[in-house]
């Protein structure tokens, strides 16, 4: 079957069911919300055990990714996903997920060339550019307080 790149567009349309919106945008905002209640309880604990704010909130970005990380080895993250959509990817819990994802994907492969090497193909960019840029703005940063 022959079509055009437009017939083809408009047969994909056709054949596409249409998207929920508005039901969407609302379970993104009330798992992201709850996501992020969860993390404030588990910095009010930390806080309640004794920690400093500073130690606080680094223990709670240490208890997060481990639990994005443990929820998604038990595949209970993606079946969250696929309720609360783009509520997941508040940032600390999903780039654990993004982490930890395709290594469990690749685990069969091997430790290194499965699990080590493949962890990194969605995160890694985005770590490689958070050094760089880090780095980038320290110097101007430097440069600038010198002059």
């Amino acid at each position: 079957m022959e079509m055009t790149p437009k017939e083809y567009q408009e047969y994909v349309k056709k054949m596409s069911p249409d998207s929920p919106l508005w039901k969407d945008v609302a379970m993104a905002f009330l798992i992201g919300g709850l996501i992020c209640v969860v993390g404030q309880l588990v910095q009010n604990g930390w806080a309640g055990l004794g920690l400093n704010k500073e130690d606080a909130g680094s223990a709670t970005a240490c208890t997060m990714v481990f639990l994005s990380a443990l929820l998604t080895g038990l595949n209970l993250y993606n079946k969250l996903a696929r309720f609360g959509g783009a509520g997941t990817l508040v940032p600390i819990t999903g780039f654990a997920n993004a982490v930890v994802s395709p290594a469990i994907d690749f685990k069969s492969e091997n430790w290194l060339n499965g699990v080590g090497a493949k962890m990194f193909t969605v995160a890694g960019p985005v770590i490689v550019y958070g050094v760089s840029a880090s780095v980038i703005y320290g110097i101007i940063l430097v440069l600038l307080q010198s002059f």
